[in-house]
C-alpha cells in the first residue's frame, strides 16, 4: 500500500489529506496479471468438471482476448489445459463462457477441425491450450480429461472486492 500525505492550508484552516492507493491483489494460490487473477489447477478432469470448479471459485474457465494473455498463459501452463472456449451450443459458432465475443484467436495449424470427421473422435467442441508455441489452441472433445485455468477480477486488498 503507498500512501501520500499532504497538508494543505487555507486561511487559517489545516486540512490534513491523506489518500491511500491500494494495488490489485489476488487470493493465495492465484497469479496476477494486470487486473486479472488466474488459477491453475493441478487436478485433471472434463471441461464441464473444470467449469464447475471455477464456479466454486467465484470465477470462470480463462477467456483469453488479447496476445499478451496468450503468451503469458502459454508460458505458465505445464499441459494441455482447458480454456473457456467451446461451440457446443451450435457447431463451429465459439463462445466464451463469460459471453465475451471471440474477437482474437489463437488455433493450432488445421484447426479448429472438430475431429475431422472421425466417428472415432466423435465432436469436439470444447478448447485445450498446448504448451511452447503461439498459436496453440485446439478444438477436442468435452469429456476429454485435462487441467484448467480459472480466471477472475483482481481486487483491491482495502476493500474486499
Amino acid at each position: 500500500t503507498n500512501i501520500f500525505q499532504e497538508q494543505i492550508f487555507t486561511g487559517t484552516t489545516r486540512y490534513n489529506i491523506r489518500l491511500q492507493i491500494n494495488p490489485l491483489s489476488c487470493p493465495d494460490g492465484w497469479t496476477k496479471l494486470w487486473w486479472s487473477c488466474y488459477f491453475f489447477s493441478t487436478e485433471s478432469g472434463s471441461w464441464t468438471t473444470g467449469r464447475a470448479n471455477c464456479r466454486t471459485r467465484g470465477a470462470h474457465l480463462v477467456v483469453i482476448d488479447s496476445s499478451e494473455e496468450q503468451n503469458f498463459l502459454s508460458t505458465f501452463i505445464k499441459t494441455r489445459t482447458w480454456i473457456g472456449l467451446n461451440d457446443r451450443d451450435k457447431e463451429g459458432t465459439w463462445k466464451w463462457v463469460d459471453g465475451t465475443p471471440l474477437t482474437v484467436t489463437y488455433w493450432g495449424s488445421e484447426e479448429p477441425n472438430n475431429g475431422n470427421g472421425d466417428r472415432n473422435v466423435g465432436e469436439e467442441d470444447c478448447v485445450e491450450i498446448s504448451t511452447g508455441w503461439s498459436s496453440n489452441w485446439n478444438d477436442i472433445s468435452c469429456e476429454d480429461s485435462r487441467k484448467w485455468i480459472c480466471e477472475k477480477s483482481a481486487h483491491h486488498s482495502c476493500c474486499g472486492h
